[in-house]
């Protein structure tokens, strides 16, 4: 039995309300099928903008088999390319992150401009044609400081996404951010245990005593709210940022790709910090409400962010291995803010580096539990779980559309 099939059985088996069968979590053919089906097709968040600060700044990344260059060229645009040489297919950008005047392929040294036009091959002959060998293109979008990109031949819809996200980024002005510091770690889990963890806060209490200092563990303000309804106080926090001119509201997206909300931290806090103040006094963005609490966004499969009055801090999920996930963090302050008068670093940085390698831990405990031959699915926490659920049906829905297509298209 192929992978696909054994996806599509295991969905249509699946009890709703319950965690995926084990195969799901630690199966190389379901985790190719995740790539295939789920990540060279949809949209995924690569760099937030200001990382590559100047013409030539360029990062690189891997989805599969798949190498992409992101760079930033003459004309200030930001362009993505798949990161092989036309000519004999090596990579070209070997660093994760640099600065070039041109791409050339170390190999051969065929050297491309930054927008992808092949410049320079030497000795290949009077009727080879340049024009013919340009730097395969990538899709690439930027909304409002965030870059992403999609590997697909035809790329899905982002128009959507872009406009009702954008609204709810533009107070942030991340045209106007640096990156601060970014943090690049390695969890021993699957891709979708590292979105599970992350969709509910049922752990919290007992694995992130920093993060408990200013966000509630309150669950109607990490889960979903599938009725659309919300306690007064959270209302009251809508009503109260969006008279001001913020975009605020809880938004799913009708598919469960992507949502976007502003939740309050707890009473006093403004900040992800030990003390709840601001980690930054040289705020970004222009958000005129000091406890407007963070924008918390997530786009599945790739990121989810927090946007704060003084800071912003994005982060991408990038799968390895079926039981190992790339999890990179950033930290952006207003560009005129200097380290050391307008921020402290450790103290920017304190509650999610210490957060991360709590839930690296977290998840690497959970992989080697499901990877147990005693393991079976469990039930979720209607009240503090229901994130997790929708991340899972989400997941299940859009890898079965994949499948059946990939079904129909093998009879």
């Amino acid at each position: 039995m192929d992978a696909s099939q054994t996806a599509r059985e295991l969905i249509a088996q699946r009890k709703p309300g319950y965690s995926l069968p084990q195969a799901f979590y630690n199966d190389q053919g379901i985790f190719d099928l995740d790539i295939e089906k789920i990540f060279a097709r949809e949209w995924l968040f690569a760099t937030p903008a200001c990382a590559l600060p100047k013409t030539g700044s360029y990062i690189t990344q891997k989805i599969g088999s798949y190498s992409i260059t992101v760079v930033r060229g003459a004309d200030k645009e930001i362009r993505a390319f798949h990161n092989t040489c036309r000519h004999r297919g090596s990579i070209i950008c070997k660093g994760k992150t640099g600065q070039v005047a041109k791409l050339v392929c170390p190999y051969h040294q065929w050297t491309y401009d930054l927008d992808g036009k092949l410049l320079w091959a030497r000795d290949m002959g009077p009727e080879f044609d340049p024009r013919q060998h340009g730097l395969k293109p990538v899709h690439c979008r930027v909304l409002n400081g965030l870059v992403f990109i999609c590997i697909a031949e035809d790329a899905p819809d982002f128009d959507t996404f872009a406009n009702k996200a954008g609204a709810y980024l533009a107070p942030h002005d991340l045209s106007n951010a640096k990156v601060a510091f970014q943090s690049t770690i390695i969890e021993e889990g699957n891709w979708k245990l590292v979105w599970e963890n992350n969709r509910e806060c049922y752990h919290c209490a007992g694995n992130h005593p920093s993060l408990c200092r200013t966000y509630p563990e309150d669950p109607s303000i990490t889960g979903v709210s599938a009725d659309g309804s919300f306690p007064e106080k959270i209302e009251n926090h809508f009503r109260q940022n969006e008279a001001a001119g913020i975009p605020s509201r809880f938004h799913m997206s009708d598919d469960g790709q992507y949502r976007v909300a502003r939740m309050p931290l707890l009473d006093g806090a403004v900040s992800y910090t030990m003390n709840g103040k601001p980690a930054v006094s040289k705020f970004l963005g222009n958000v005129p409400v000091a406890n407007a609490g963070p924008l918390l966004m997530f786009h599945y499969p790739t990121t989810w962010n927090h946007f704060l009055p003084d800071h912003s801090i994005t982060f991408r999920v990038t799968p390895i291995g079926p039981q190992q996930t790339e999890v990179q963090t950033t930290w952006l302050v207003n560009k005129d803010a200097v380290e050391g008068v307008d921020y402290d670093l450790e103290t920017l940085t304190h509650v999610w580096t210490h957060t991360n390698d709590e839930d690296r831990e977290v998840v690497e405990n959970n992989q080697q539990g499901i990877n147990s031959p005693a393991y079976e699915p469990g039930p979720y926490s209607a009240s503090h779980e229901d994130g997790v659920n929708q991340f899972v049906n989400w997941y299940c829905a859009t890898l079965s559309d994949e499948t059946t297509d990939l079904a129909v298209a093998a009879e």
